[in-house]
Formats: structure tokens, sequence, C-alpha cells
């Protein structure tokens, strides 16, 4: 069994991480670590070796958790990392609070500005991690600062400049955990804010589906200088709309989202997306990024060390 530091929080061994993700497929975690605060996520990482890999996951929103299992230490931000205020200023949250609750805390504080949080699935550590945005909104017009803990357990303070953010990239220090930020707001219209969130809720439901066994939008939509379609344009235009392999499928709904039909398994959702990219590439000559975090080993690799 993996010896890891003292922990005020919570560790479990073998953990199953298929129940926590949206895809509800995937291995195990050779450790689960949910830490009870900042400075207890900073020792523990101060004292773990540098040799054991370490991944964190939030709400597991938009991830792929591989078949085999992720070895070495998962780090889950939990209930000490869900705290939200307001004030004049805008909103602060820790980074395990949910993008959705964030925006309906800031409306019943009358803050405008953070309404599109409530078309992003997920929580606002990795929000910030990839500068996630949905609905003319994104993370990098709004962060005023993020705390982070590095992986050598350094607890430090980040502006928004200092991350440098582009199109769903962070500059983040390798290994750095978002564990809090802050996101600026203005006052507002309570009526004009409702309106602006139930807008975007009709626009999600309508188009997306967010009823499915999915894991949000699955690739990047290209830079400008190599295609200006939108992903899921190049996607149709590749005819894999409505694609299977096993339980997985492309959306009819929206062709970039991945399905899990029933019981796919993650190596066949990975699968899944492959091929579209192989369709697109061959049909557009525009090879699609992964917009979907992918962590762990194969089935075939299942407790291999990396």
């Amino acid at each position: 069994m993996l010896a890891l530091p003292k922990l005020r929080g919570r560790v479990q061994f073998d953990a199953p991480l298929a129940p926590n993700t949206w895809f509800r497929a995937g291995g195990h975690a050779e450790a689960l670590v949910r830490p009870a605060d900042d400075a207890d996520l900073a020792q523990f990482l101060r004292h773990l070796p540098h040799s054991v890999p370490v991944h964190v996951i939030g709400a597991c929103s938009n991830i792929i958790v591989r078949d085999g299992g992720v070895p070495g230490v998962t780090i889950r931000l939990a209930r000490g990392f869900s705290t939200i205020t307001t004030d004049g200023d805008g909103v602060t949250a820790g980074a395990a609070a949910l993008d959705a609750t964030i925006a309906e805390h800031a409306a019943a504080a009358g803050l405008g500005g953070l309404e599109f949080l409530c078309g992003i699935p997920g929580s606002l550590g990795g929000a910030v991690a990839m500068n996630a945005g949905a609905y003319g909104g994104e993370i990098a017009q709004v962060l005023a600062w993020a705390d982070i803990v590095t992986r050598s357990g350094e607890q430090r303070r980040l502006s928004a400049a200092e991350l440098s953010m582009t199109y769903r990239h962070a500059s983040l220090p390798v290994g750095a955990i978002v564990v809090r930020a802050q996101l600026t707001a203005r006052a507002a219209s309570p009526a004009v804010i409702a309106s602006r969130m139930a807008e975007i809720r009709d626009n999600r439901e309508r188009a997306q589906p967010v009823r499915a066994r999915t894991g949000g939008s699955t690739f990047r939509n290209p830079q400008p200088h190599f295609s200006t379609h939108k992903a899921w344009e190049l996607i149709d235009a590749a005819g894999c709309r409505g694609l299977r392999l096993g339980g997985a499928q492309v959306s009819e709904k929206h062709c970039n989202f991945l399905i899990n039909t029933g019981e796919a398994t993650a190596g066949e959702l990975e699968a899944l997306g492959e091929e579209v990219r192989r369709r697109v590439l061959a049909a557009t000559g525009v090879r699609l990024e992964w917009e979907i975090r992918r962590i762990g080993l194969p089935a075939d690799k299942m407790g291999v060390a990396p």
C-alpha cells in the first residue's frame, strides 16, 4: 500500500472513481485524498515524495478516468473548499464551489457579469485551470486572483495577469492546485440577472444533452487560423453525428458531446473520441484537440506503474 504523509482530511485506498464522474465510467484511484483545508493540502504535498504521481479532480464533469485506474494520489477538493462569499467587488469562492452555485450567489447579491457560469458544468478550480467559458463569457474576463498550492506545498496568490490566460488555458505552475479565486462583478438589476440566467439555462437545455451521461464539450474549438468553424460543425461535416462504438455515442443533439448510453467503458469513450478526431482530420484537414481531460491507465495497463 502506498505510504502517505499524515493528513487531517480523508484517505481512501483503491477508491472507485466512476461514481464521481459524469460519464459514470472508469477505474479506481490508488489513493483518493480529500484534504481538510488549504493548510492540510499544503503540508501533505510538502511531505509527499515527488516520485508519487498526483492528479486533481473536482466535479468530474469534463474528465475521462481510464479503466486501468489512476496510480499514485488523486486529490479531490471537497467540503473545506466550497465556501462562497460576496461583497461589492464580486465573489470569492473555494475551488470546490460549483460554477452554477457561484452564479446563483452573485445573482442573489445583485452582482452581474457572472451569469455565464450557470451554463458551465463543474467547479471553480477546474474552471480557473482551463479558463472555462460559455455563452459569451470566460473566466479570464472576470478573474481577479487565484490562490494556489504548489506541488512542493507552497501557498501562493497569483493575479489574473500572472496566469496569462488564453483560450481554454491558464499558465499555472506545473503541478499547482487552485484552491480559491476571486471573481469581479458589478452591481446590476436582479431582474436582468435572473432573465439572463434563465436564457442561458434554456439555451443549454435545448442545445445540449444535459440529462445524459456525458462529459461536456469534448474538443476545443480550433484557433481561427486553423479553421473558422466550431468543433461541432467540423464533427458534423465529417459525418460523425450519432457515431457509436460499443456503449459510447456521439450525441445526436450536439455532436461535440460524447455520451455513455448505459454500459460504455472509459476505453470506448476515449476510442470513439479518437475516431472522431481521425475522421475530422481526414475530411477537413483540421486536427481537433481534446478539451476533456483524460487521466490514468488504459485497462490493458491496469496496475502497471507509469
